[in-house]
């Protein structure tokens, strides 16, 4: 029964090494593709509130680095994370590192056709994704698969999640400037989410949604 578990293992397309990247490509083309619908309609980014800011200041402004930078550090970090501990982390990696931080560099070079057309934004993404993910694979064939060792990658699991809290007081600070009553909506909400020692971001995106309901800003 063992021999026959591993050999449908073996052939299944869910464990082989070329579907990874067929798969990361896929959700790519959505992500990257995403975020062509925000900056063509201002909707469809697959990020938080924080994150997008920082293109949107971009694209307010003309300066792209802080997204980039931010959105591209965290593209290659989650590569190697992804490699070496076999758990791609898609938050960093697609949401923030394609979905932000690529489109800012792309944007900061003057490169704006893959963000300006429907069919290339989706082409774009599903390559930068099949190219995400066979380094990801090919990484891992000539590190982790050569050893018994993680190279101490267990100790990069949750860093993501340690370094979002910081988030809340920016989310905050987004919230007041929209408006007053979604900037009490936000702190109250991450007041709250801090005395029952939840994630203050989430609870100043409720908070700002719930009195951005009731007091909606004119646009």
């Amino acid at each position: 029964m063992e021999d026959i578990t591993e050999e449908k293992r073996a052939k299944s397309f869910w464990f082989a090494d070329w579907a990874f990247p067929l798969i990361v490509g896929i959700m790519s083309a959505a992500i990257f593709t995403g975020t062509y619908m925000y900056i063509q309609y201002g909707v469809g980014a697959f990020n938080e509130v924080a994150i997008v800011a920082m293109l949107k200041a971009g694209l307010d402004g003309g300066s792209y680095g802080a997204a980039a930078a931010f959105g591209a550090s965290f593209l290659f970090a989650r590569i190697l994370e992804g490699s070496l501990v076999g758990i791609l982390d898609l938050g960093g990696s697609i949401l923030t590192g394609l979905g932000i931080g690529i489109p800012a560099i792309l944007l900061s070079v003057g490169i704006t056709a893959p963000l300006n057309n429907f069919p290339l934004a989706l082409l774009t993404g599903g390559i930068l994704g099949l190219l995400i993910g066979g380094i990801i694979v090919l990484i891992r064939k000539f590190t982790i698969n050569q050893s018994s060792s993680t190279f101490g990658a267990d100790i990069m699991m949750g860093a993501g999640n340690s370094s979002g809290r910081f988030l809340g007081p920016l989310i905050v600070l987004s919230a007041a400037q929209a408006s007053i009553p979604i900037g009490i909506g936000a702190t109250v909400g991450a007041l709250i989410f801090y005395k029952f020692e939840k994630p203050i971001a989430g609870g100043a995106i409720l908070g700002a949604m719930v009195l951005g309901a009731i007091f909606p800003v004119a646009v």
